[in-house]
């Protein structure tokens, strides 16, 4: 009987930390959307004053929205990152938990995913999710250094 109300404090803890780590997700995405919108919403107000002739196209303004966008896109990526790294300690203690229970789902299903380290199995999300924030990086700098 002890043996029965062990698997089921396991079990419960593994529910427990499942559910956790889809929150984490969820926050992620969320966090990917809010600054989508930020950088999108910059570069879109930045483009209505330069056409409306509100704002003249000069280096300054250009290099103002450069900087704060750099520093937008320096926060998103670390963001991702520090994602990442508590949804990684998540999935470190689901392996352990489910070391105790009668199937691995996770563990065998990132096993047969070559454990994120083989592309043409699976490319892992936080691999992709970077190049946004890195694109629009790339884009400010564009702006600071670009002489109209």
């Amino acid at each position: 009987m002890v043996k029965d109300e062990e698997n089921s404090i396991y079990f419960e803890q593994y529910k427990m930390l499942v559910e956790s780590a889809e929150k984490v997700s969820d926050k992620r995405m969320s966090a990917n959307n809010y600054f989508l919108t930020i950088n999108t919403g910059l570069i879109s107000l930045a483009g209505i004053l330069i056409t409306s002739k509100i704002v003249s196209l000069n280096t300054l303004f250009l290099a103002f929205v450069g900087y704060l966008g750099l520093v937008i896109c320096a926060t998103w990526f670390f963001i991702v990152l520090s994602y990442k790294q508590l949804n990684s300690g998540k999935f470190k203690m689901i392996h352990k938990l489910e070391k105790k229970l009668p199937i691995r789902l996770f563990a065998d299903e990132w096993k047969e995913l070559g454990e994120g380290k083989n592309l043409r199995k699976y490319i892992p999300l936080s691999h992709i999710e970077v190049i946004v924030p890195v694109a629009f990086f790339a884009f400010y700098l564009f702006l600071i250094f670009c002489k109209f």
